[in-house]
């Protein structure tokens, strides 16, 4: 009699987690308040400077993320350290077929694959793939979610291996005796994504 109540309550429980509502939300990323910056670094100094987003949005099940894309507005990257006549020659060079080809390549792509919380509310390990040039790669990071006025703001700090994508000019592991003109293969960027 005993093991009968014990199975019923057993098996009820089970039903009633399976039947428990799961609560998906899609927040739509706010072009006009997210920024991404970039830096980038050679043997003499470095560069730094924006690129604009496009269209993004992040998904929360049960509050925590779980999924999200984003697309970025290529021709719209700028250098901010330069003016006049060096800043007009390194946008367009970096928008050129050396660099970014955004001619050709008008939009880069990061979509979400797999978000790992990490323990404290709001960070996680965010894994997904890359795409620029035509080239997708898996590339993973952390980043911090936080809500503001109703908003989620995420933030993060992400290295790319630009050599990954067919951006090799001045790369010193491609080209030999490059001495100071080499540029390193990785660059930084600091996203901040406001999504509502």
């Amino acid at each position: 009699m005993k093991k009968g109540i014990l199975l019923m309550l057993a098996t009820f429980t089970i039903v009633a987690f399976s039947f428990r509502n799961v609560v998906i939300e899609n927040y739509t990323a706010d072009v006009t308040k997210s920024e991404i910056n970039w830096k980038a670094y050679k043997v003499t100094g470095q560069h730094e400077g924006t690129v604009e987003l496009q269209d993004g949005n992040l998904e929360f099940t049960d509050g925590a993320l779980s999924g999200g894309s984003f697309v970025v507005n290529m021709p719209t990257l700028v250098a901010t350290d330069l003016e006049g006549e060096w800043k007009g020659k390194l946008e367009g060079h970096l928008k050129s077929e050396d660099f970014f080809a955004v001619d050709k390549y008008p939009t880069a792509k990061f979509v979400i694959t797999k978000v790992a919380p990490k323990g404290t509310p709001g960070d996680y390990k965010v894994y997904g793939d890359l795409t620029i040039k035509g080239k997708t790669e898996p590339i993973d990071f952390y980043a911090n979610v936080k809500e503001e006025n109703g908003a989620k703001v995420a933030t993060a700090k992400l290295e790319i291996d630009r050599t990954k994508y067919d951006v090799r000019y001045g790369s010193g592991s491609f080209f030999s005796g490059l001495g100071d003109k080499t540029i390193y293969d990785e660059f930084d960027l600091d996203v901040m994504i406001v999504a509502e």
